[in-house]
């Protein structure tokens, strides 16, 4: 079987001697007529009109041979390059399975196969699209033309910070020269960058949080040794009070455990379907003792019949319970608590999208405007006295945040002083396969 180069010449030579065929009938031509005008011009001119014919053969000739120089131009059909046959079924599948994202470039800059993995960091139906116009950052570009012109594999380090913070390794390779295929495979190091992070976070927050407990109780353990061992109304206050901050101690290492394994797997998006409602509901029934002791009513206003959210369940349940017990512990005595369901469409860029939208509203003394974009931070507190007071870590906004981004959503924080807070949370419903949402992150 020819190679295509073999191909290529074969159809040249042919229509190299179809020219030359053409050019001698041109030629031929032109003497003819040229002699038949001589002779005309013989018969009427004499002398001259024989002058005249030389003049005009010598023309004809010229310009045939002029043209016969010239190159023909032969069009020259190249075959495309079909990609299954650069990539059979097989080899497909396979690559389909790999966890990692990986991507294939043509000789044109045209994506032709991106597999799964890939395809859930870019987004769908990006096949025969330029690679300019699925991938957005420059430092990628720039190594896949690198490598596709020089063959030489390079390896980049890059972040995105946007919706969430992601860090990656890629690497570009030239897999093949004939036809020129170029191979961009992306490493998630997220997880690593998480736990190296985390680990020093979580030394700090841990050293400057239990330090006042600690101390609190090691000071009644000394007194319980020394002037108050025989104190038996003393003995019994100091142990209530250690039990107090034991019990503290305790729910601050919870928190902090439940904050560090959300943020690391605040990348991974979740894949499993909850129903809010229902989940709103059980909240409401466990808090709902808490809630009687002050007085406050809880009432769940559904409107209608709520599509499923993607999500997983535990940590949505961990939302809901948060702002459900914030609204509890800073409301008004005797009031209430009024949580909304609500369905809302929007047109989004990849088309018609549906959302969930659940409110939390209390009826409590209101958030300072500047305190509103601190509340998600780490151990931030508006009343420190009353948060510790009421059981509070100073965790539990910063937990809401980190799930709710993992699951593509967002949280709106409206209060007024005098009138209460209300937090809004938007999570997305579960969509079909086909149109799963995606994230264009590059």
């Amino acid at each position: 079987m020819m190679s295509a180069n073999a191909n290529r010449y074969a159809v040249y030579g042919m229509a190299k001697d179809a020219a030359f065929w053409a050019n001698l009938r041109r030629i031929l031509w032109a003497a003819t007529a040229s002699l038949l005008l001589g002779a005309v011009l013989y018969v009427w001119g004499g002398p001259r009109g024989l002058i005249a014919a030389a003049v005009i053969m010598a023309t004809a000739a010229i310009s045939a041979s002029i043209g016969e120089r010239r190159p023909a131009r032969v069009p020259v059909e190249v075959p495309v390059q079909n990609d299954l046959t650069v990539l059979p079924p097989l080899a497909r599948e396979m690559l389909e399975r790999l966890p990692d994202p990986l991507m294939l470039v043509n000789a044109g800059d045209r994506v032709f196969f991106a597999n799964r993995a890939m395809r859930d960091v870019i987004g769908v139906g990006i096949e025969r699209k330029h690679v300019s116009a699925v991938l957005r950052n420059p430092s990628i570009l720039e190594a896949l033309a690198r490598t596709g012109q020089s063959g030489e594999p390079n390896a980049i380090d890059f972040v995105v910070r946007v919706p969430i913070e992601r860090h990656y390794q890629a690497f570009t390779a030239r897999v093949s020269s004939e036809p020129s295929v170029v191979m961009l495979l992306m490493h998630d190091l997220t997880s690593i960058k998480r736990t190296e992070q985390m680990r020093v976070d979580f030394i700090a927050n841990a050293s400057h949080e239990l330090r006042t407990p600690l101390a609190a109780v090691a000071g009644f353990i000394e007194t319980l040794k020394g002037p108050a061992r025989d104190d038996v109304l003393a003995r019994d206050k100091f142990l209530d009070i250690m039990a107090v901050e034991a019990e503290r101690m305790r729910r601050l290492i919870e928190d902090l455990m439940s904050l560090t394994r959300i943020e690391l797997n605040e990348h991974v998006p979740p894949r499993g379907e909850a129903s809010v409602e229902a989940i709103v509901r059980q909240a409401a029934a466990a808090l709902s003792p808490l809630a009687k002791a002050d007085g406050i009513n809880i009432i769940v206003d559904v409107a209608e019949t709520l599509p499923n959210v993607t999500g997983e369940r535990d940590e949505l349940v961990q939302i809901f319970q948060n702002l459900i017990h914030n609204a509890i512990k800073y409301g008004r005595e005797n009031g209430e608590v009024r949580i909304t369901l609500r369905q809302q469409a929007a047109t989004g860029r990849r088309g018609p999208e549906s959302f969930v939208i659940a409110s939390v509203k209390d009826e409590g003394e209101g958030i300072p405007a500047e305190a509103i974009p601190r509340l998600t931070e780490r151990f931030y507190r508006v009343d420190v006295k009353r948060s510790r007071e009421r059981g509070g870590t100073g965790l539990g906004l910063a937990i809401v945040k980190h799930i709710v981004n993992r699951h593509n959503g967002k949280m709106q924080i409206e209060s007024r002083l005098g009138e209460g807070s209300t937090f809004t949370i938007t999570l997305p419903t579960v969509r079909k396969q086909a149109d799963a949402p995606v994230m264009e992150v590059l």
